[in-house]
C-alpha cells in the first residue's frame, strides 16, 4: 500500500457511517445473539478454531449478519472475499472461484466467500456455486433477511449450517448506543457528548431490534447538536425525538401507563369495540411495544373472551402471531390490526374460562375419586384380568353418542362447560340438547 492508498483508506474509515465504524472485529465485541455465539456454542467454537464450514445467517436487518461475517474475516487464516448479490453477476463469481482455486492449489489456503443478500441470486447463480462449495474450493457464508428454506437452493442448504439471528433486545441496543457515544476510537467519544438514560431507552425502543436505526439516530444527534455552556453535547430525550422523527409517548414498559394501555386494548376487544382496539394497538406500536407481546395478548383474548362462540378467532390470532415473527415491522402492524379487529368483532363467550377455572378449583380442593374402570387404558395384555372392560365406543351408536359416565363418581352431575347463546356456541348447545337433553 502506497502513501496515497493509506491516506484514502484512513479518510474513508473516518467518514464511514457510525454503524460501520462500530462494527466489531472480535467475537468478544459482538453484542447479542448469545444463542448462537455463546462460548459453548458451535459457531463460537468453529470461528475460534478457524474451522468454519459453510453457513447461512438468517435474520432481520440490523441484527449482525454482516458483523459476524466481518468478525470471521478478521479472525480466519483463509482468504476472505465478499460479494453483494444485488450487484454481483456470474463473472464476479467466476473470478472469485478462479482465485480460490489458485490459492488452494499453490498455497493450500482456503477461501471464504461472503455473499450478502444471497436470496437475491437466481437459481442459476446459486447452482453455479454448488460444486465449488461441495468440493471445498470455497467456504460459503450467506446472509439473508428471507427464510433460506424458501429462497436458497436446497442443495446449498443441505451443505450449510443455518443460524437464525434474532432482533437485538432493548438492553443490547442500549449497550451499543453508549458505546457509540463514549468510545473514543470507533465511536463519537472525541465529540465530548453524553446521552441521558431516558434518551438512550427511547432510541433503543424505537430501533425495533435494529441496531443500525439507533446508531444512525445517535450519529445525527451528536453531529447536529451544538455544545452547551459546559462544552459538552447533551443528547436529551428532546434531541433523540428530533433525530428519529418520533414523539416519545409516555409509555413506560415497566410502569402504570404500559399496563393501562394494554388493559384498555384487551378490554376494548372484549367489549366488541374494534375502533378502540385498533387505536390502542396503534398507540402501543408507536411507543415501540414488542409485536410478539401484542400478538400473545390477542391470542389469549381469542380464547378467553371469544372461545367457542367463534373458534376461528383463535386460528386468526395464532396465524397473526406466526406471521409477525416472519414479517417484522412495519408490515406487522397490518397483521396485528387484522387479528385485533377480528377478535373485537367476533361474538363473545367466557364459557371456556369458567370451565377450566371451575375444573382447576375442583381438582385442587375436592377429593379425587378414581377414573371409572372402563375408561382406563386397556392396551396391554391382562387388562381384562384387572377388570378393565365395559367401555362403550361412541361411534358405534346413533348420533355417535352413547350415555355413559365419564366423570369420577364424586363429580357426576357437575357442569364445568356451559355454552353460551351466541355464535357457534348456540350450535353446541343445540347439539347437547339433541344428544342428552342439555344436561352437559
Amino acid at each position: 500500500m502506497d502513501l496515497f492508498d493509506y491516506v484514502r483508506e484512513k479518510n474513508n474509515k473516518s467518514e464511514a457511517p457510525l454503524a460501520k465504524r462500530l462494527r466489531p472485529t472480535t467475537l468478544e465485541e459482538v453484542v447479542g445473539q448469545s444463542h448462537i455465539i455463546g462460548k459453548d456454542k458451535l459457531l463460537y467454537r468453529a470461528i475460534k478454531a478457524d474451522k468454519l464450514s459453510s453457513v447461512i445467517f438468517y435474520g432481520p436487518p440490523g441484527t449482525g449478519k454482516t458483523t459476524l461475517a466481518m468478525v470471521i474475516a478478521n479472525t480466519t487464516s483463509s482468504e476472505f472475499r465478499q460479494l453483494n448479490a444485488t450487484t454481483a453477476g456470474k463473472k464476479d463469481m467466476e473470478q472469485v472461484v478462479s482465485e480460490a482455486k489458485d490459492m488452494l492449489g499453490m498455497y493450500q489456503k482456503k477461501t471464504i466467500l461472503f455473499i450478502d443478500e444471497i436470496h437475491r441470486f437466481n437459481k442459476a447463480q446459486q447452482d453455479y456455486l454448488l460444486p465449488f462449495v461441495e468440493d471445498g474450493t470455497i467456504t460459503l457464508i450467506g446472509a439473508t433477511t428471507e427464510n433460506p428454506f424458501f429462497e436458497v437452493n436446497g442443495a446449498l442448504i443441505s451443505r450449510s449450517h443455518i443460524f437464525k439471528l434474532e432482533p437485538l433486545t432493548k438492553e443490547d441496543i442500549e449497550v451499543l448506543i453508549k458505546r457509540a457515544v463514549y468510545d473514543n476510537e470507533k465511536g463519537l467519544g472525541s465529540f465530548h457528548a453524553d446521552i441521558t438514560d431516558e434518551a438512550c431507552e427511547f432510541l433503543a425502543d424505537m430501533a425495533g431490534g435494529d441496531a443500525r436505526n439507533a446508531l444512525n439516530a445517535v450519529e445525527i444527534g451528536v453531529l447536529t447538536t451544538e455544545p452547551s455552556d459546559d462544552g459538552r453535547i447533551h443528547i436529551t430525550l428532546e434531541v433523540a425525538e428530533e433525530c428519529i422523527q418520533r414523539r416519545a409517548i409516555r409509555f413506560d414498559k415497566s410502569g402504570d401507563n404500559h399496563y393501562d394501555t394494554i388493559s384498555a386494548f384487551i378490554k376494548s376487544m372484549r367489549g366488541s369495540d374494534p375502533q378502540a382496539a385498533v387505536y390502542y394497538l396503534a398507540k402501543m406500536l408507536d411507543a415501540g411495544e414488542s409485536v410478539t407481546f401484542i400478538a400473545r395478548r390477542i391470542m389469549i383474548c381469542a380464547s378467553e373472551d371469544v372461545g367457542n362462540a367463534d373458534p376461528q378467532a383463535l386460528q386468526v390470532a395464532v396465524s397473526a402471531a406466526l406471521a409477525v415473527e416472519r414479517v417484522g415491522m412495519p408490515e406487522s402492524q397490518i397483521i396485528l390490526a387484522h387479528a385485533a379487529i377480528y377478535v373485537a368483532s367476533a361474538p363473545k363467550s367466557n364459557s371456556i374460562v369458567n370451565a377450566i377455572y371451575d375444573a382447576m378449583n375442583a381438582v385442587k380442593h375436592e377429593p379425587h375419586d378414581p377414573v371409572p374402570i372402563y375408561l382406563r387404558d386397556a392396551h396391554y395384555s391382562g387388562a381384562k384380568e384387572f377388570g378393565v372392560e365395559g367401555y362403550k365406543y361412541a361411534h358405534s351408536y346413533p348420533n355417535h353418542y352413547v350415555d355413559q359416565q365419564y366423570l369420577p363418581d364424586n363429580m357426576v352431575g357437575r357442569s364445568f362447560y356451559v355454552p353460551g347463546d351466541l355464535g357457534y356456541e348456540k350450535q353446541i348447545k343445540e347439539y347437547f340438547d339433541l344428544i342428552h337433553g342439555g344436561k352437559k
